[in-house]
């Protein structure tokens, strides 16, 4: 199997996985979304531990702790993960899959928006009109829900922003996965502890099931995220941000077909505007892509003639 095929069917599965989220944490319930995101930071540190002991690679632990602004920039990460996973799980276990799908969708455009206000880059043509197409579709959207989807805006928002602060950071998938788990441990475990002293937790206190489930999230987490991290060193950037709507696709299919969660014409008219601007979006970097790789081939030397 070739390296890109390869890549390809890893960053399927990952978001495959990714997609079915939706399912797994409903069977958390009735343990609170605080509990559940406490257990899957607690057991997300644990994996990644055995993996690294495993890989026999705990040195860069050193070299962070050397350098004052990575160790800064993780925790800023680490925050940033937490807030995400933490409305992700309260928005799927309060029936609003349909808007985490949402903010999945949006999330490419606030990436490009993030690039303008703190990047500096410049955007083409056709990135303002699809940046312009959301704006549309999130008004709309904020009409039919009588309030702004803020779950949907916090996800891409937070997931953005962690994609901005991971870029510069440069760390590998595992070994900043484990330090960001690390940091959000730290509160998470003292927030087991209260809630078993108060009698509140419902870890243990479900069924076998349930606990075994709350276990794996553990698992759950690290595992699409190592997929990913293996597709995106052998897929082109292009074929990565095609891969990334699958997600969403498969968490608005189970938030109508199996949730039932309602989709009035105005809902609809708010999504078929983003799929508008993503369809703008994707073709405008398929066609940029395309340019890149001419251009790069017309300047490449001519073959030096031999004897």
């Amino acid at each position: 199997m070739g390296e890109e095929r390869r890549g390809y069917l890893h960053g399927l599965a990952a978001y495959a996985l990714w997609g079915v989220f939706p399912i797994y944490f409903k069977l958390l319930r009735p343990a609170s979304p605080l509990e559940i995101l406490a257990h899957r930071v607690l057991w997300s540190v644990i994996f990644i531990a055995v993996v690294l002991t495993a890989m026999r690679n705990w040195r860069f632990l050193a070299r962070m702790a050397r350098n004052g602004r990575l160790l800064l920039g993780v925790v800023a990460a680490a925050l940033l993960i937490g807030v995400n996973w933490a409305t992700y799980i309260y928005g799927v276990n309060s029936s609003r899959v349909v808007e985490t799908a949402l903010g999945y969708f949006i999330t490419p455009l606030v990436i490009v928006l993030l690039g303008v206000t703190v990047q500096r880059e410049r955007l083409r043509v056709w990135q303002w009109a699809a940046i312009a197409v959301g704006v549309v579709a999130v008004a709309v959207l904020t009409v039919d829900y009588g309030h702004l989807p803020y779950i949907a805006l916090i996800l891409a928002a937070s997931f953005g922003t962690y994609g901005l602060v991971k870029k510069r950071l440069a760390l590998p998938p595992a070994e900043g996965l484990f330090v960001e788990s690390a940091v959000l441990a730290v509160p998470g475990v003292a927030y087991l502890i209260w809630l078993n002293v108060a009698g509140h937790a419902e870890f243990g206190h479900v069924s076998a099931t349930h606990t075994v489930l709350m276990l794996l999230s553990g698992v759950a987490t690290a595992v699409p995220l190592l997929l990913f991290a293996s597709a995106a060193n052998r897929v082109p950037l292009v074929g990565i941000g095609i891969l990334q709507y699958v997600a969403p696709i498969l968490q608005l299919a189970f938030g109508v077909l199996l949730f039932h969660e309602p989709m009035p014409p105005a809902r609809l008219a708010g999504f078929a505007l983003v799929w508008v601007a993503l369809v703008i979006f994707t073709i405008d970097g398929l066609r940029n892509a395309r340019k890149q790789r001419t251009t790069a081939a017309s300047t490449e030397p001519a073959p030096v003639a031999t004897s």
